[in-house]
């Protein structure tokens, strides 16, 4: 159902993928728009590698969200990890992973205040500032959730 790399050389494993997921900050979340226009937009993210599972937060309405009301099916795209082997060349080597699932609203209660938590952790620089922030504008948000169906990464020199 999901096509393979099609350069097997420029493959990273599926560990190397998750370090990917975990260390950046930002991906691009693709969904599908209206009229049968692709909608892809930059959001901020938590991947959960226990559970294998990536969380974003968003307003509760929205081109966004009508837009997953329509059909949960999507794509998130992370790259990162920019190095250059001068030894090599001067063109830089860029890593990236590509995620295709599900995705879902999680429903307000203490599994969505936990994800928003944790997702929060990873942005602010303490406890004490996301817990004031969640009781301060934790109800405007909703928490989602992607399952993830396939993922691949890959590494290339950019030259």
């Amino acid at each position: 159902m999901f096509k393979p790399i099609r350069t097997k050389i420029n493959e990273i494993d599926r560990n190397a993928a998750e370090a990917l997921l975990q260390s950046n900050r930002r991906g691009i979340l693709a969904m599908n728009g209206d009229n049968g226009y692709p909608y892809a937009i930059p959001i901020n993210y938590f991947y959960d590698c226990d559970k294998k599972k990536i969380y974003f937060h968003g307003a509760k309405a929205g081109h966004k969200v009508e837009a997953l009301r329509t059909s949960d099916k999507v794509c998130f795209t992370v790259y990162g990890n920019e190095r250059i082997d001068e030894s090599e060349s001067w063109a830089p080597y860029v890593q990236s992973v590509v995620v295709f699932g599900r995705c879902r609203l999680l429903e307000a209660g203490s599994e969505s205040i936990d994800r928003l938590k944790e997702f929060a952790m990873k942005y602010y620089p303490s406890e004490q500032l996301v817990d004031k922030n969640i009781t301060h504008a934790g109800r405007a948000v909703q928490m989602f959730e992607i399952t993830i169906e396939h993922m691949s990464g890959k590494q290339v020199q950019e030259k």
